[in-house]
């Protein structure tokens, strides 16, 4: 890690820093709630001269980037505000290309800071279906000529979702038809079981895209972490891997569960998923599902943590309120929370090449400050305990 006690720094010139109160009365009400949020100050607009994207900032990025608007050293105040970790927090303000570093006649950020900056490039350490599905998403998308991210978040999210062929939109023709699919119209199999089990069927309006079930004496708790279980089967085991994994989760009395509802839903490689209060109820769940679903081949869900090399069983976490992107968008699975932050950087990568780091590379070492393992997509611990200061 590089001593940022002897390094020079300066604000990146291509972006301008706007408070808030001097925005105009139009953007001002579009981001009236970041204005709520204590944590955000003023935003970084780019100014044109290089392909940024606009960044919200708390009080005291904005006052750091404003004292750097000439180069120097860092300054004291800003150690004094961080401690210990004010090496990292620098370091992900120079990747983020809202600062700069002095190399040699030059400055740069970026993924071209990475040589200055000392920080290695990490490889797969597991060569699981997940982390190649993953790296191949990223890939994908490096390679798109999109420069929104919001799109291009949602080309990755969407990632390894099959298309809807005859055949499928045969067999799933309508709601109706995938309920008896699966066992769960009135008097199925599996709608038996559930109802044994005390499980109500969520209306439609309210579950969207997803037949969705929760134990009736369920009740979350506020503020409390969502553990998530993705169960991926190849589409055409879909059909027992349900089933199984229903008659599982009833008798485990997992909080709830969906499936998709309809032809899309059911090719989508996060077709089935279970909600948990910890990770150990999910662990023990994982288990007895490995076991009975030993064997049945995979779809694989890009960015989740496996559980197995085949794909079939992995994991994630979702974010709570106070980790939501910009104040307008939509409620962020663990995935869509991914995706955000993975397509930012790959933006923000391939606005400024570099010989050091492919920008596919850059946005999985980038994650690594959110508290997310490169490859692994495994989360920290810690993870939501720490609000985030910067937003792309």
């Amino acid at each position: 890690m590089i001593d940022f006690t002897a390094a020079r720094l300066r604000a990146n010139p291509a972006y301008q820093f706007i408070p808030f109160t001097q925005l105009p009365e139009q953007e001002r009400q579009v981001l009236a709630a970041l204005q709520g949020d204590e944590e955000c100050y003023g935003i970084l607009q780019p100014t044109g001269a290089f392909p940024l994207t606009l960044k919200s900032v708390d009080r005291n990025t904005a006052l750091l980037f404003t004292q750097l608007q000439a180069p120097q050293p860092l300054p004291a105040n800003v150690k004094v505000q961080h401690g210990e970790a004010v090496d990292e927090a620098i370091t992900q303000l120079v990747l983020d290309r809202i600062l700069e570093i002095e190399t040699g006649d030059t400055f740069v950020s970026g993924p071209d800071a990475y040589q200055v900056l000392h920080r290695p490039v990490s490889s797969p350490a597991s060569d699981g279906k997940i982390a190649r599905l993953s790296v191949a998403a990223l890939q994908y998308a490096q390679a798109l000529e999109i420069n929104d991210v919001a799109q291009l978040s949602l080309r990755l999210y969407f990632y390894n979702r099959l298309p809807a062929s005859l055949q499928w939109r045969r067999v799933f023709s309508s709601p109706e038809a995938v309920m008896t699919h699966l066992g769960v119209q009135s008097g199925g199999a599996v709608a038996q079981v559930l109802a044994r089990h005390q499980y109500i069927s969520l209306p439609a309006q309210s579950s969207s895209g997803w037949l969705a079930w929760r134990r009736h004496t369920y009740i979350h708790t506020a503020n409390s972490l969502t553990y998530k279980l993705y169960i991926s089967p190849a589409c055409e085991y879909i059909q027992p891997t349900f089933q199984a994994a229903a008659t599982i989760f009833a008798q485990l009395g997992v909080s709830s569960f969906k499936v998709g509802r309809d032809v899309y839903g059911l090719l989508r490689p996060d077709k089935l998923v279970a909600y948990f209060d910890s990770f150990d109820e999910l662990q023990h769940a994982a288990a007895q599902l490995g076991a009975a679903l030993a064997g049945t081949p995979a779809q694989g869900v890009p960015f989740t943590a496996a559980l197995d090399e085949a794909g079939l069983l992995s994991w994630g976490i979702d974010p709570p309120k106070h980790e939501q992107s910009l104040g307008w968008a939509a409620h962020e699975s663990w995935r869509l929370w991914l995706t955000n932050r993975l397509a930012a950087a790959l933006l923000l990568a391939k606005a400024g090449p570099s010989s050091q780091v492919e920008p596919w590379q850059f946005a999985i070492e980038r994650l690594r400050f959110e508290g997310i393992e490169p490859y692994t997509w495994t989360p920290s611990k810690t993870l939501w305990d720490a609000p985030v200061t910067t937003q792309g």
